[in-house]
């Protein structure tokens, strides 16, 4: 979609330069604006002269990459491209921390989410007066433990896979 905005743009840009024959605009879902029609071409496809309008060019940034982030993994990294020992280990280590930390939290989901469940004899709430609400909540509790059960397996499985 950029490309589609900025191609006038360049084409704009080269028209400029050569300062060839008339420019014209001519409408459509993309416009267009271009000098190699004739004036008899231009007409019949509804485009107008731009003669004397000012044109803008407009150049997009560059992007530059952070000197920081550069900085940081050219110094974890040995002249091979490899990370060294011990920046490994310490990233080890703090992945093991975040997936207990996740781990902890996601028991506790699972837990609370089976003491409210109550083997589907949850209590009502004052809100459920009808029936229907009070099982659709016990059966979207029932989904969130099935699916809490499967966080809590799969970040077991991550920290084991840890070294």
């Amino acid at each position: 979609m950029l490309n589609r905005l900025l191609a006038p743009l360049f084409v704009l840009a080269s028209l400029g330069a050569q300062a060839q024959g008339t420019v014209y605009r001519c409408p459509g879902p993309p416009v267009l604006y271009t000098d190699a029609l004739s004036a008899k071409e231009a007409s019949e496809k509804g485009c107008r002269t731009i003669e004397g309008t000012p044109i803008t060019v407009l150049q997009t940034p560059k992007p530059r990459p952070s000197t920081a982030t550069a900085a940081a993994t050219e110094g974890a990294r040995s002249g091979d491209g490899r990370i060294e020992a011990g920046q490994q280990r310490a990233r080890d280590d703090e992945r093991r921390q975040v997936l207990q930390t996740e781990l902890r939290q996601a028991e506790e989901r699972l837990a609370n989410a089976q003491r409210d469940f109550s083997n589907g004899q949850g209590e009502r709430r004052g809100d459920e007066r009808n029936y229907q609400k009070y099982l659709d909540r016990m059966a979207e509790l029932k989904d969130n433990i099935a699916r809490y059960e499967a966080d809590v397996q799969a970040l077991k499985r991550e920290i084991s896979k840890l070294p």
